[in-house]
């Protein structure tokens, strides 16, 4: 899949997730996730994974980007970048894409990572037939 995006606008979205694993809280895992997201607005936000010695209250990156992005005000994404520092691009977990479905259930998902693969795909094709608003009509 080629990328919608600008390049100039994915090296940016890429950069960013970078950059926010480096703040990730991570003691437990050593595993810094971090993610970029682009609203529909245009507003870029970014969010890592945060640690928690209770696990079942940690956070991923991914859902703390959209939940800045929720507490700004922004209700719809165009797009997620997720970097993962691993060999192989890993996607995004099945909570986050639930999380993602809520405001953009259209939405690109690009993963990326420290070897040269990475995955281009859409939630949809990550979460067929998933669960969200319209449901509730």
């Amino acid at each position: 899949m080629n990328s919608p995006l600008n390049s100039a606008l994915l090296h940016e979205l890429e950069s960013t997730a970078r950059s926010a694993a480096a703040a990730a809280y991570a003691p437990y895992s050593k595993f810094r996730v971090g993610a970029s997201v682009l609203m529909d607005s245009g507003r870029i936000f970014h969010g890592c994974n945060v640690e928690n010695a209770s696990y079942g209250l940690c956070n991923c990156a991914e859902r703390t980007a959209l939940f800045s992005a929720a507490a700004a005000g922004e209700r719809s994404v165009h797009a997620v970048v997720v970097y993962t520092p691993t060999a192989a691009p890993t996607t995004p977990c099945g909570a986050c894409r639930q999380v993602i479905n809520e405001f953009g259930p259209d939405a690109l998902v690009i993963s990326i990572c420290d070897g040269p693969d990475r995955i281009e795909t859409t939630l949809s094709a990550l979460l067929p037939a998933a669960f969200g608003p319209k449901n509730l009509l």
